[in-house]
């Protein structure tokens, strides 16, 4: 009766003051449902297929939610312009065309302790609405080429003579139109999406492709009659070449969170993670977070 009432008041106060209720561990629990946040459109991590969620991280997300007890539900992720806009629009306030439809927790997000704790200029934490936590896989760049137009890539300079296609606006946008000086720049096509490149490599427009490992990987698999392979160049310049991929919730949800790590931490350990994305024929590749941790595991 008093968590009820408290959850009355909680919900009231927050009509009137416009901004979304909170969703607190035990709310979660007692209203039967997770919200979680996922990109749109974003194979193989999260998308619709056949008119119902996929993805390894809408796997990731029901495991979560049946762990909980709770009905898995997914909050739609559009991406904006940076990822402090989405932490702000789905994590912590709302968008302000839909300030009351946030997620529970928020899955893809980098586990980087320098980018949670990252200032602006007035010296304030741009990210203190938010927890990262959570780290389940570590992503990687990755090219993928057409053997028969490019038998291999030894070095990024055989980009100065083969078209690569990158999603527009990414990091390896950033990077093939930037690095060595600018001399790949021409030779760089962008595309709407990671699929499109593909269709432009089926054509024989681009040579090769260029973005994260397990979007590779999942382009491969449904181009498996197709002579493309996965490159083994590593990529000069290029600080971060491989990253941690966590969640996020709210910082008032932080017993959400903790429970929700516990989840995630034994998935990771006894390898169900692993066997999520081996499942949607992806590679997996342990966080960092976890170096020399699981090796403990083993001799205990």
């Amino acid at each position: 009766m008093l968590l009820m009432t408290l959850s009355s008041l909680a919900q009231a106060s927050d009509a009137v003051l416009d901004r979304p209720p909170e969703r607190t561990y035990d709310i979660v629990v007692e209203s039967g449902y997770l919200n979680v946040g996922l990109y749109r459109d974003f194979p193989p991590y999260s998308y619709l297929e056949n008119g119902e969620p996929a993805g390894v991280d809408v796997a990731i997300g029901q495991r979560i939610a049946e762990e909980l007890g709770v009905e898995f539900r997914v909050h739609w992720i559009t991406p904006d312009e940076t990822l402090e806009d989405d932490l702000r629009n789905n994590v912590w306030k709302g968008h302000y065309l839909a300030k009351r439809r946030i997620a529970d927790v928020m899955l893809r997000v980098p586990y980087d302790r320098r980018f949670a704790y990252m200032r602006d200029s007035t010296g304030e934490v741009v990210n203190d609405q938010v927890v990262m936590f959570g780290p389940y896989q570590q992503e990687h760049w990755q090219i993928a080429h057409d053997a028969e137009a490019l038998d291999a890539v030894r070095t990024m300079a055989v980009f100065q003579y083969h078209p690569i296609g990158v999603e527009i606006d990414t990091l390896p946008d950033t990077y093939l139109s930037s690095a060595f000086g600018g001399s790949l720049r021409d030779s760089t096509q962008h595309f709407r999406n990671v699929e499109r490149a593909f269709d432009a490599m089926l054509e024989g427009r681009v040579h090769a492709v260029m973005s994260t490992r397990a979007e590779i990987d999942h382009q491969l698999a449904r181009h498996a009659d197709r002579p493309f392979r996965s490159a083994t160049n590593g990529f000069p310049g290029l600080v971060k070449q491989s990253w941690d991929v966590g969640m996020a919730v709210k910082h008032t949800h932080r017993e959400l969170g903790h429970v929700i790590e516990a989840i995630v931490d034994r998935m990771v350990r006894e390898g169900e993670i692993a066997d999520i994305f081996a499942r949607h024929g992806l590679r997996y590749s342990v966080p960092a977070y976890y170096d020399g941790i699981l090796e403990m595991d083993e001799e205990t």
